[in-house]
């Protein structure tokens, strides 16, 4: 390594006892964050502290493994968080150290303005290039800008710091003192994601398509969504930060960002946060570009990216969309952060769609997270308008634009099956939903689980996707449009009557089923939370018979695509499944091609309408013994 820059600026060099007797009691200090934290400076520090009455020590994050507090007054040594890691947590709600809740957007404002004073700034930085130029490396977010805007600046050079591009530089004339460290840096390690953070994924997964750019939020299950990824094409990345889980993406051409149109070409973020495999991959790596978060968090920003997927967890979520993502009751757990810009950037992207992720119970699964109300004392990190998606193992919800009761009914379905009913009874006391809503329910009251395995798509000739699913509570009112842009000749040819009203208590009954007795399947367009349900097809169950009576219907702008014909056979492989014989049913002598399609379903029986009718019934055995009993 080429040390010729220690000569040229060696009247900066101090030791780190000498870095440390530069503050004085009363400063108010800046620690980098996250794995940037300047290890030889904070130990230092530490040993230090008794003679530094009053100081505050700011911080965005800490994961490093000192201890600040340990046998300490907590007024000796004040620390500040600006968001709240695990090794703080304690300490801030025991009263030891204070919590300030900002957005990350604008942290590096409230010190390049002024409003907030650092005396002594003490980050992590490369080595200077030959121009003077140190890197910030793995972590820019605000400490760039609290180091260009304190009274001192004291930087721990670390030659095994990776030098990053992008906004992320600082010339040793803005450096006041440096201490030489050569040392790993800090590392971070997700949990691996269990079996129901792998299902939330999978169904995240299903919401994400090619060619959007991707910001994952903090914690183990934004990061672990990553790794279900990999079937997309072309995807960006703009986040606040980056995990060791970009890594297989790049390689194997899934994340390219070439499809951007904000910084084409390159990930955009603030911090890295992982292992020395990911330091090394961004070491003077061109795709990738550092800034500050005043840059990164901007909604603004966030915003300018089509299609902008912004993904966080939360800890809570009452049935009216109001969700608490950074405290456990009166308990402070995370922080603002970055959530809110990127929600709000993603709301502002054309085509995008902020996104929560939340397991549907505690870890022990004694309590839903889904609840009538958030507990006592719990922030509302994000109010009703500010929720689009919220994704939990058992499904996807859309409350964007929808009113209390079809939220409620939303977040019902997606809560674990076990407090289905207590959110249902919940939600009728408080006047939220019709008194008479039910859920899907066997002969026992037991809640029926949505069979997501009977989910397919069908490509018309076209070529427009179309979905084919089993209906759920949800799918009511798109069941009702169904109906209602229907002929007055297709509502009789349908129902053999002109129906005119498909009021909430005669179709909830098609929609809450068992998926036994009764089976439904629908055709839709459009994305989730935009769809339209095209077509369905159901049977009833004849246990005498071991038949099932069938009918079906397809909007009249989507007739001649194969859709009915697609939807009978789906019904069929399902009805054989369960073990069904045959199906049976009538149709009006009109339908020709109605017809047709139940003549392809295998041995069929049609027997002609007498003098006077206009039905035909028709009988569809799967096998041919039983068609000739």
């Amino acid at each position: 390594m080429d040390f010729t820059w220690k000569e040229k600026w060696k009247n900066k060099e101090i030791t780190a006892q000498q870095a440390i007797g530069k503050i004085i009691s009363g400063n108010r200090v800046f620690i980098d964050s996250g794995c940037s934290e300047p290890q030889l400076l904070t130990s230092e520090l530490i040993k230090n502290s008794e003679k530094l009455i009053d100081t505050e020590i700011l911080h965005f994050l800490t994961i490093g493994p000192e201890k600040y507090f340990k046998d300490k007054a907590e007024d000796l040594f004040r620390h500040n968080a600006f968001f709240i890691g695990k090794t703080l947590r304690e300490e801030i709600n025991k009263g030891q150290a204070d919590y300030t809740p900002i957005y990350a957007s604008e942290i590096p404002p409230l010190f390049l303005t002024g409003r907030k004073h650092i005396d002594v700034a003490l980050i992590q930085v490369s080595p200077p290039d030959p121009y003077g130029f140190c890197s910030l490396g793995i972590n820019v977010d605000i400490a760039k800008p609290i180091a260009q805007s304190s009274y001192m600046t004291i930087a721990e050079i670390n030659p095994q710091m990776p030098r990053t591009l992008g906004n992320s530089f600082i010339h040793m004339k803005e450096i006041d003192y440096f201490v030489y460290n050569d040392t790993p840096l800090l590392e971070f390690h997700f949990d691996e994601p269990d079996e129901i953070a792998v299902r939330i994924c999978k169904n995240l997964a299903n919401l994400i398509e090619n060619k959007s750019t991707i910001h994952v939020g903090f914690g183990d299950l934004p990061n672990a969504a990553l790794r279900c990824l990999g079937d997309k094409k072309h995807l960006g990345m703009h986040s606040h930060y980056i995990t060791d889980n970009i890594i297989p993406l790049i390689e194997e051409g899934v994340l390219t960002c070439r499809k951007k149109n904000f910084h084409i070409e390159k990930i955009i973020t603030s911090f890295a946060l992982g292992t020395r495999k990911l330091y090394k991959f961004v070491d003077n790596n061109p795709f990738i570009e550092f800034h500050p978060s005043d840059y990164v968090c901007n909604p603004r920003n966030i915003g300018m990216n089509n299609n902008m997927v912004s993904i966080n967890s939360a800890r809570q979520i009452d049935l009216t969309g109001q969700v608490n993502a950074s405290t456990e009751g009166y308990r402070f757990y995370s922080g603002l952060g970055e959530t809110i810009d990127f929600m709000r950037g993603a709301a502002f992207s054309k085509g995008g769609k902020p996104i929560i992720i939340i397991p549907s119970t505690s870890r022990d699964g004694k309590k839903s997270r889904i609840v009538p109300h958030l507990d006592e004392g719990a922030g509302i990190m994000f109010p009703r308008g500010d929720v689009h998606y919220v994704v939990t193992e058992w499904g996807v919800a859309y409350l964007h634009g929808k009113s209390i009761r079809e939220r409620v009914i939303e977040l019902i379905c997606i809560a674990h099956p076990k407090f289905r009913q207590l959110l249902l009874s919940a939600a009728k006391n408080l006047k939220y939903i019709y008194s008479d809503q039910l859920l899907p329910c066997d002969e026992k009251g037991r809640i029926c689980i949505y069979p997501s395995e009977y989910e397919t798509v069908y490509t018309t000739i076209e070529k427009e996707k179309v979905r084919i699913r089993p209906v759920k509570t949800t799918d009511e009112p798109l069941l009702k449009d169904l109906y209602y842009s229907l002929s007055e000749r297709d509502r009789y040819l349908r129902f053999f009557e002109l129906k005119k009203e498909f009021t909430h208590s005669k179709t909830q009954f098609e929609v809450n089923i068992d998926y036994n007795n009764i089976f439904s399947i629908g055709a839709f367009i459009g994305e989730i939370g935009h769809q339209k349900m095209i077509g369905n097809a159901t049977y009833y169950l004849n246990s005498k018979l071991n038949m099932g009576e069938y009918s079906f219907i397809v909007r009249e702008d989507y007739r001649g695509k194969g859709i009915g014909a697609f939807l009978y056979q789906e019904i069929i492989i399902i009805a054989k499944e369960k073990g069904l014989k045959g199906l049976y049913g009538n149709i009006h002598i009109q339908n020709k091609r109605a017809v047709r399609i139940i003549q392809t379903g295998g041995y069929t029986k049609i027997t002609p309408p007498e003098a006077g009718e206009k039905e035909l019934f028709y009988e569809v055995f799967f096998d041919k013994e039983d068609s000739m009993e």
